[in-house]
């Protein structure tokens, strides 16, 4: 990535971000899940150590929460609440260990011990104790000022009012959170009175624990776990574990399953012992937490900028739960594929309530693989299953795998349909296809639906007030049929404006932006017409990729019906494009051979004004018009890098070698494309002389 284009997208995940900090912590309602987050704040801090130079102000990498709300008093944290950093993998584990011996000048036969301890997903809270009293409670806010919430923290039965035999200076730390039975009880009562339902329970949590009436929150079923402290008047043990139980012995609730473990093996079997115990918790947690257990070595070891460097989070790799599957739906989409869908009983996976699952095809619920083989044991899935839904960065959960044990003596092996649910047509399966798709083509309802609504999605048509809602309405009101009628729609109903106008949700107004907005769309790049047209197999990407290459429409069309006996030169051209293979190809080509679906082509082409493909202004460019084939190892850039330079200055890249090619770029280990174009006398030249080719241009 060149410094410019780093810096750009420095600054997009510092947006991104921080919006998702402000959401998380400020408003209790995420936008984006732990796995997206992390996954983003990854990328942004291999960034920073790639261009340690170009690092912000308002980098991620520095940030702990968000600014506390303005409906609370405000209270500075006298140690700060800092974050931990997080380890998603075995060799994470034992990297922290390695990490905390090199930093203390301790050799592998050294003995450590840490703590490991499920970490609890809710609210982090500080409570401080003076002379046994409580006097105060705060919200980790970021990091440094934190929200008083002291008054809603004396309504919390977990949280001890008073202790004994206490240090005379004590800040607590914890987590507040709600167990699934007392979040689920909530919920009932929020629908039963019309008030607002939860998400999840770190969501209910924490929105009950931020009310600025304590009477709310008294009424909220709150819960507290103890696990570290901050400022301290005399310590409270030698070790992590020793803290731990003395704040056990003051009244606090402290985690159970927290385990001394004395190497990184050790470490890593617990977290698989909580992992697989963590459904029958009773709450939510995403890890497990490892602490050094000496204090007096946590204290030589100290903090980076954000997180202290004696603990370390190890983050569940993905959302996992289990449930009921209740039934299983086929949905047919825009390609006539038949997809299972499992309907499940309601769980939370990830921070969403889930209730549907994807199943893929009919060989993964039979419990086979594209192959044959087999998948989970080869274990079917059945309605009445108990099974595992797996959710991670995924916008879409799977079922990952059933519990035998608990199947029902009446669950049935599922027997995939043959036909369309929607219109009755056969659905073969083609060989070497893992999914059956529906034969009816613009006859089966399902599939003309779901080709316009992808037609006026954002990358495609994208026209303003015509969403995928609208055009299914207009579809099973008879309005539209295919995309073409989309613009005449007006024209076809002289009173199109007073009939729209009147349905509900419309008004005359509305009306008219609607059809100025698909006049607006008549004049339309030539790439967006493509991927509106939801061929299979040519999303946004190759659409552009072939735009660029014929450049007009017509050219396009008559490429296409020159190709479509899948031989000859025109047909090479085609499957030659970089980055084309021959399965893109014939489904492209295929759409265009199909009578009924070509002439439905026609009919929108003749409603528009299609934009011929731009291409860069290419004067003076040496390989202008030329079709060059890069091959072998390029070492001065990448062969993205090389292709979109050339792409730039005018030329055609192609990804195989033939008579129509001009230029072929050879680096190590060039093979057979280098041979084929010796003896079709193509000029060759090595990466050095390819870039003295172009120096300049």
């Amino acid at each position: 990535m060149t410094r410019e284009a780093a810096k750009t997208e420095l600054a997009r995940l510092a947006l991104i971000l921080a919006d998702a900090n402000a959401a998380y912590h400020k408003l209790d309602a995420p936008e984006l899940s732990d796995a997206d987050f992390d996954k983003l704040k990854r990328r942004n801090a291999a960034l920073e150590q790639q261009f340690p130079d170009l690092k912000r102000r308002d980098s991620a990498s520095d940030q702990v929460g968000a600014a506390p709300a303005s409906g609370f008093g405000k209270i500075t944290h006298s140690v700060s609440m800092l974050s931990l950093a997080n380890a998603f993998d075995d060799a994470d584990v034992t990297e922290f260990d390695s990490s905390i011996r090199k930093y203390l000048g301790m050799g592998a036969d050294v003995p450590l011990t840490y703590t490991a301890e499920p970490k609890i997903d809710g609210l982090s809270l500080s409570l401080r104790y003076e002379d046994g009293v409580l006097v105060q409670a705060a919200t980790r806010g970021d990091g440094s000022v934190g929200e008083n919430v002291t008054a809603n923290a004396f309504t919390i039965e977990d949280i001890p009012k008073t202790l004994e035999n206490a240090p005379n200076l004590l800040e607590v730390r914890g987590e507040v959170y709600m167990s699934h039975a007392d979040f689920e009880a909530l919920n009932m009562r929020q629908e039963a009175r019309g008030g607002k339902t939860f998400a999840n329970p770190r969501n209910a949590a924490a929105g009950s624990l931020r009310q600025l009436d304590a009477q709310i929150t008294k009424s909220r079923p709150l819960r507290f776990f103890a696990y570290a402290w901050g400022s301290l008047s005399s310590p409270l043990a030698e070790t992590q574990s020793g803290a731990i139980e003395r704040l056990a012995a003051l009244g606090f609730a402290t985690n159970e399953l927290t385990k001394l473990c004395q190497s990184p093996q050790e470490m890593v079997d617990h977290y698989a012992k909580i992992q697989t115990a963590r459904s029958a918790l009773g709450y939510d947690i995403d890890g497990v937490v490892y602490k050094l257990n000496d204090l007096a070595l946590q204290e030589r070891l100290g903090f980076r900028s954000t997180t202290p460097r004696w603990a370390i989070a190890h983050k569940f790799p993905a959302e996992l739960a289990w449930t009921t599957l209740e039934g299983i739906d086929i949905q047919v989409g825009r390609t006539g594929a038949l997809s299972p869908v499992a309907r499940l009983k309601p769980v939370t996976v990830g921070g969403v309530v889930v209730s549907n699952a994807t199943l893929h095809n009919e060989d993964y619920i039979a419990g086979l693989d594209s192959k044959g083989g087999e998948i989970r044991g080869g274990k079917d899935v059945r309605v009445g299953d108990f099974v595992q839904v797996y959710r991670a960065g995924d916008v879409i959960p799977k079922v990952a795998d059933v519990d035998l044990t608990r199947r029902p003596d009446s669950a049935q092996p599922f027997e995939f349909p043959q036909t369309c649910p929607e219109c009755q047509s056969d659905a073969p399966r083609e060989p070497g296809d893992a999914v059956r798709r529906c034969s009816g083509g613009l006859i089966c309802p399902a599939q003309a639906v779901e080709k316009m609504k992808h037609f006026v999605s954002r990358a495609a048509f994208d026209i303003d007030g015509l969403g995928a809602k609208q055009v299914e309405q207009f579809y099973l009101d008879g309005w539209i049929a295919e995309p073409a009628d989309i613009f005449t729609l007006q024209t076809r109903y002289g009173t199109g404006m007073l009939q729209l106008k009147n349905r509900e949700g419309w008004g005359e107004k509305s009306a008219s932006a609607l059809f100025q907005a698909i006049d607006d769309k008549r004049n339309i790049p030539l790439a967006r017409l493509l991927f509106g047209l939801g061929i299979r197999h040519v999303g946004e990407a190759a659409s552009a990729m072939v735009a660029l290459h014929y450049g007009t429409w017509d050219a396009l069309d008559q490429a296409m019906e020159e190709a479509r006996d899948l031989e000859g030169p025109t047909w090479e051209d085609l499957v030659g494009i970089d980055g084309m293979g021959a399965v893109m190809a014939g489904s492209l080509v295929g759409a265009f051979a199909q009578e009924a679906e070509h002439a439905s082509i026609k009919r929108l082409v003749a409603e528009l004004d299609v934009q011929p493909a731009i291409r860069a202004d290419t004067n003076g460019s040496p390989v202008a018009g030329k079709t060059v084939v890069f091959t072998g190892t390029l070492e001065k850039m990448t062969r993205a890098e090389a292709k979109a330079r050339a792409e730039r200055l005018g030329a055609k890249v192609s990804g195989s070698v033939s008579a129509k090619t001009d230029i072929l770029v050879a680096g190590p280990g060039a093979g057979s494309k280098a041979k084929k174009a010796a003896e079709l006398g193509i000029e060759t030249l090595d990466e050095d002389g390819w870039l003295s080719l172009i120096d300049g241009a």
